[in-house]
């Protein structure tokens, strides 16, 4: 049969239609060889029939391999292995957990990492969950100004810089006397080093201890909500004072803070704090941080840390908190709560049974 004129003309180019396998068995183009074996021009003929073999066989390659990659698309979950979630964050019980960065409670309902005795206080170790508290200067001066400063590193000993937002600040830190006779709530600033930094009015000599507590970023945009405690000292004529008696009310600048509700031992229980004015009308209280009030709970004698936040929304002039208590003993709380733009706290000594 003669070529027509869309056709190839013998100069060895495989046309389109061999590809497709356009030509019917016994009918040879110019320099092809048919399937019963009919001669033709040699070069050509072997090209092409190459080729030919060539694309079977890749094309049965190339089915093995679909098939392979289908079925390691549709194979079954790892039973032992936790799902992640979209930003693959890790809880310390090795469940999952995440939320955006930059946002997020501050409670993580239960995923929230424990450190010390594992009984829920906070705080006791200077390392957890891979991030260690490293202060530039655990000695402090008494009576005299000072500064704060300290890093927060990885397990690979790197500065974390990143942090996400909890409460409208990226790092709460808490500083206490041993004896639970001094307190401050600091927010310090980071600088591009991932050192941080907060003025440090003139505090008593003693053994001090500093509290940060933040959630940290990691590489891959999962968060973990940490607390970590260190020492600090500022030498000197150091006395300690008892922990004053148990009390349901405090006075401060002339408001009252009173609270209702009994803490117990591993049960989340309500503390409703109600704050009044000199008159005896409730007090005008202003957001502070984000919410009406902020609560830190701290342990006699180990100092075990439990910072509690309120329920977003107000019951008429209270402020609630949900509270539960690690273990029996003698408890500090300080309540912070704002009025006129000026922050105060209320102090409480609480006991558990």
């Amino acid at each position: 049969m003669p070529e027509s004129s869309s056709g190839t003309s013998g100069t060895g180019v495989v046309p389109d239609d061999a590809v497709a396998g356009a030509t019917p068995p016994g009918h040879a183009r110019s320099g092809v060889v048919d399937r019963a074996g009919a001669a033709a021009a040699g070069p050509v003929a072997v090209d092409r029939e190459t080729l030919r073999l060539a694309l079977v066989v890749g094309g049965l390659v190339l089915a093995v391999l679909l098939g392979f990659g289908l079925g390691r698309m549709n194979a079954p979950a790892d039973p032992a292995r936790p799902a992640a979630t979209a930003s693959g964050a890790t809880t310390g019980d090795g469940g999952m957990h995440a939320h955006a960065p930059g946002t997020g409670a501050h409670s993580h309902d239960g995923a929230t990492v424990t450190q010390g005795g594992g009984d829920g206080a906070a705080g006791l170790s200077i390392t957890s969950a891979g991030y260690t508290l490293v202060p530039s200067n655990a000695e402090l001066t008494a009576g005299r100004a000072g500064e704060l400063r300290f890093q927060i590193r990885d397990d690979k000993r790197r500065a974390v810089t990143r942090f996400a937002v909890v409460h409208d600040k990226p790092m709460h830190v808490i500083v206490v006397r041993r004896d639970l006779s001094g307190y401050l709530h600091l927010h310090p600033t980071m600088a591009a080093d991932g050192t941080w930094s907060v003025p440090l009015g003139p505090i008593e000599a003693g053994s001090w201890r500093m509290y940060a507590d933040f959630t940290a970023v990691a590489d891959d945009g999962g968060q973990v909500a940490v607390v970590l405690g260190a020492d600090l000292a500022a030498p000197g004529a150091y006395r300690p004072r008892p922990l004053p008696a148990a009390a349901t009310s405090a006075t401060v600048d002339g408001f009252t803070a009173a609270y209702t509700g009994t803490p117990e031992v591993g049960r989340s229980v309500p503390l409703r704090f109600r704050i009044t004015g000199a008159d005896g009308a409730a007090a005008p209280l202003q957001p502070y941080l984000g919410a009406f009030g902020h609560l830190v709970a701290l342990r006699e004698g180990d100092l075990g840390y439990l910072h509690v936040h309120p329920e977003p929304v107000r019951d008429g002039d209270e402020v609630t908190f949900w509270l539960t208590a690690p273990g029996p003993g003698n408890y500090r709380m300080f309540l912070d709560f704002q009025v006129g733009g000026v922050v105060r706290t209320a102090e409480f000594t609480l006991t558990v049974a």
